[in-house]
This record gives structure tokens, C-alpha cells and sequence, in this order.
């Protein structure tokens, strides 16, 4: 006999657990149907694992420049080992509390690999066999896996993909990164701060390709002063293996190769959807050429029933859109009149040292959408907060409509950039002007005082910068 639900979601991660306790409390039967890991990549040896080490990276780092404070400090060590530890009992603890939250909300629970059969059923293939549901909606929260470059396959010993990169016991001496995106340029920079010597291979013109010029030159820039080897428009040409590790020719614009040794090669050149494997043609869903799942602003693919979220499609790749998503899917499901997508206020962040942060539209993306902006700029190397804690580099720039001061878009690099875009993305998302930010009192001294001024200084009176 078949297993009977209302709502099957296909995928534990940010998206599918979040869509599941959701439809749980709206008092819809649910099944979430999860083939590795509770909590899904982010939880697991993505996102949480790579902030935890990225946080105890910045410590030995705050450890190795305490003089600059007046505190001497020797003796500092490195325990790779000990601070795999501490990571696993984050994710742990974390997604432990993902299942409790699951059943605490009388979700069902299936471990196995999902599969369409027809529009209003699956095949479950379990460690004791197969398993067949019926549902009335679907939930399609698959995630995605990182992309790899023929010759450059993963072993997860010398040639690294972002899990086996946040999985190593012994701090290498030599790093090489493939792709100058968010994935590699934030474990760069965490092996970076334990004294690695990096490089990273990018084949585009700049770095996190798509961000802020302004912002991708000044990240550049500190990458640099930090030590970090940086090559623009090459790519990967080959490998070599050996005892000692890796060998990398790489080649640049001009045809000209060069080699670059390193213990590990990190391959970071992006992410592709988990979608080919579910039969999505036996339930009528369709993809476009890059595998992704086409939604309206419901969350619903092309079948009215079957709704798809995160990775999986279009759009930014982020945990948070992905929870935004599946909260929208199950109030549909649950028949909240209201519920529906907006990705016009979708903040991003990029775990670098300094951070970045942003949300809404940048100069050029509004200058291209035909928008006249003023753009308001404040640099850190004028916040008291910012200069008190030695991180004094990088600035939040604020575009806004010229005529009328509405709040277009945010940009912040610098000390604690992805804290700091809460409030502009608040602003944006409740229709916010310069002047709403520009009288609104900020505690004093913080780096929030930061976006405060950048709002003054988009009306041409900040106090604490000369005006334009």
C-alpha cells in the first residue's frame, strides 16, 4: 500500500525543512522525504560549518595582530584538528534541533531518494527497499552540488570540492583556488588568516563577478595587501598530481601558461541544480536548458500542484531566499489568501575578510533600469567603532532615486557588513528615502552610524565627511 499524504517535500534543506514545519503548523499533513543530511548543504559543509571556521580563522588572526591593541601575545597555535571539532558540534546541535522542530510539528520524517512516478506520486528508494507515495502537492527542494571541471575531478584529497576544503585536519601551506566567486574567495580568505599562502584563478575581468565594482575593487585591493595571489582572465588548463601535491597550469587571455604549485586545488566555479534525477518529465514539470525549475510568484512550476524552491531555481542561490520560498509554498498549499514571492529585497553577504554585503540595485544596475540616482557614500576610516576595533577599512554606499530620495539599493564592505544590511533591507522593503534613514537617531559609537552618515550624504550634509 502506498503511503498517502497531502504534501510531500522533497529536500530537509533551508527550504524544504522550513516549507515542512510551515505546512506543520497550518495543519497540513506532511511527509519530508531527505536523502543525506538534515538541514541540508548550508547546515551541514556549507554555510554554517564554513562561518564557524571563518569566525575561529579571524580569532588567530585577531590573536596574531593583538599588538596593535598594546597586548602582546605568544605562542599561538593552530589545532586544525580542534577546530574540525568545534564545527561538528555546531552542525550537530543545529541539525539535531532541524529534526526536533520537524516531528515537534508533527512532520513526518523519510530517509531515501525521492523520484517522480506520475503527477501525483513518487518512488522513495530506502536503505530497506522502495517505497511508493501518493500526494495532492509536491514540494521540490533539491538543492544543488558543485560544479566540476574535467580534469579537475574531485577526490576530496588534492583536488577539493567546498565540503572536503571545510573538512581538512592540517592547515596547508599552499592553497590554489579555482573561481574568484563567494564560495572560493571566502575559504581563501579563511586559510588566509591561518597563515596559508593563497592564490586564486578567475577567468572573468574581477572578482564575485556581477557585485559592485566599487566594491569587488576595494576586496581586491585588501586581498592583495592580505597576501592573497590573485590572477584575473585565466583558467584552469591542467593538473598534475603528486606526492607533494598539486601542480596547476593555467592560462591566461593572451594564451600564455604558468604554473602554480600548491598542497590542494580548491575547485570553486559554481553550483548546478539537483533536478535531473527526479523524473520530473513523469510529473509533467519542465526545466530550462541550465536545469532549472521556472516558478510564478506562488512558487509553483508549470504544474499547478507541484511547487519548487532554492537552488532549483532561477535566481540568486541563497539559504534565505530559499526559506522565504518555502514559506510562501506552504501558505499556498494552506490557502492563506496574500501569500506570494517578492525578490525585489533579497540581501546577499560574502563571508570575506572584510565582509560584504548588499540588497536592491547597485549604481549601474540602476543607471541601466533608467533610474537618475544620487549615491551617498561613508568610509569606515571615518566611524569611531570601526577605528576602535582596528577594522577601518571598506565604506557603505547607499544609491537612492534623485529626484524623490527613495532607497534603491545598498552596498556595504567592511567589519560586520552582513549584520549591518538588515537595516537597509528593512528600508527598502517598507519603501524607505534617504531622509527616513537620515532622521532616524543611531546609537552612538557603532558601525551603524555608517549607514546613518551615507544617508546624510546622499542629501549632501553628512557631518562627518566632506559633502560633494
Amino acid at each position: 500500500m502506498p503511503k498517502k499524504t497531502d504534501t510531500v517535500v522533497i529536500g530537509a534543506g533551508p527550504g524544504g525543512y522550513v516549507a515542512a514545519i510551515r505546512l506543520g503548523q497550518l495543519g497540513v499533513k506532511t511527509l519530508i522525504i531527505e536523502k543525506e543530511y538534515y538541514g541540508g548543504v548550508c547546515l551541514n559543509v556549507g554555510c554554517i560549518p564554513s562561518k564557524a571556521l571563518i569566525t575561529a580563522a579571524k580569532t588567530y588572526k585577531k590573536i596574531q595582530t593583538a599588538d596593535t591593541f598594546g597586548i602582546s601575545v605568544q605562542g599561538a597555535k593552530v589545532d586544525a584538528k580542534k577546530m574540525q571539532e568545534f564545527k561538528e558540534g555546531v552542525v550537530k546541535k543545529l541539525t539535531g534541533g532541524v529534526k526536533q522542530l520537524l516531528k515537534g510539528n508533527g512532520v513526518e520524517l523519510m530517509e531515501g531518494t525521492a523520484r517522480f512516478t506520475g503527477k501525483n506520486t513518487l518512488e522513495v528508494k530506502t536503505k530497506d527497499g522502495k517505497e511508493s507515495v501518493e500526494f495532492k502537492h509536491a514540494i521540490i527542494a533539491t538543492g544543488s552540488r558543485p560544479i566540476q571541471i574535467h580534469g579537475f575531478e574531485f577526490d576530496e584529497k588534492q583536488v577539493l570540492s567546498s565540503t572536503g576544503a571545510l573538512a581538512l585536519t592540517k592547515v596547508p601551506k599552499k592553497l590554489v583556488i579555482i573561481g574568484g566567486g563567494y564560495i572560493g574567495l571566502e575559504i581563501g580568505c579563511m586559510y588566509n588568516n591561518l597563515g596559508t599562502e593563497v592564490t586564486v584563478v578567475e577567468m572573468m575581468d574581477q572578482l564575485l563577478p556581477g557585485t559592485d565594482e566599487e566594491v569587488v575593487k576595494t576586496l581586491h585591493r585588501l586581498l592583495k595587501k592580505k597576501g592573497m595571489d590573485i590572477h584575473l582572465e585565466h583558467k584552469a588548463a591542467g593538473i598534475k598530481k603528486g606526492k607533494d601535491g598539486v601542480t596547476v597550469t593555467v592560462e591566461g587571455k593572451d594564451g600564455k601558461k604558468k604554473e602554480i604549485k600548491g598542497d590542494h586545488v580548491l575547485v570553486a566555479v559554481g553550483r548546478r541544480p539537483n533536478t535531473e534525477e527526479l523524473g520530473l518529465d513523469r510529473a509533467g514539470v519542465k526545466t530550462n536548458d541550465k536545469g532549472l525549475i521556472k516558478i510564478d510568484d506562488k512558487a509553483r512550476s508549470n504544474v499547478q500542484h507541484i511547487f519548487a524552491i532554492g537552488d532549483i531555481v532561477p535566481g540568486m542561490a541563497l539559504a534565505h531566499k530559499a526559506s522565504k520560498e518555502g514559506t510562501v509554498a506552504a501558505e499556498v498549499i494552506a490557502g492563506k489568501k496574500g501569500a506570494s514571492l517578492d525578490h525585489k529585497v533579497v540581501p546577499a553577504a560574502v563571508f570575506t575578510d572584510p565582509e560584504i554585503a548588499y540588497v536592491g540595485l547597485d549604481e549601474k544596475q540602476a543607471k541601466k533600469e533608467g533610474r537618475k540616482v544620487k549615491v551617498g557614500k561613508f568610509m569606515f576610516g571615518a566611524n569611531g567603532r570601526a577605528l576602535g576595533a582596528a577594522e577601518a577599512e571598506g565604506f557603505v554606499k547607499i544609491v537612492a532615486d534623485e529626484d524623490t530620495g527613495e532607497v534603491l539599493g545598498v552596498q556595504i564592505i567592511g567589519p560586520d557588513a552582513s549584520d549591518l544590511i538588515a537595516e537597509p533591507t528593512l528600508g527598502i522593503e517598507m519603501g524607505a528615502y534617504t531622509d527616513d534613514i537620515g532622521l532616524t537617531i543611531h546609537t552612538h559609537p557603532t558601525l551603524a552610524e555608517a549607514i546613518h552618515e551615507a544617508a546624510e550624504a546622499a542629501e549632501g550634509h553628512a557631518i562627518h565627511a566632506m559633502n560633494k
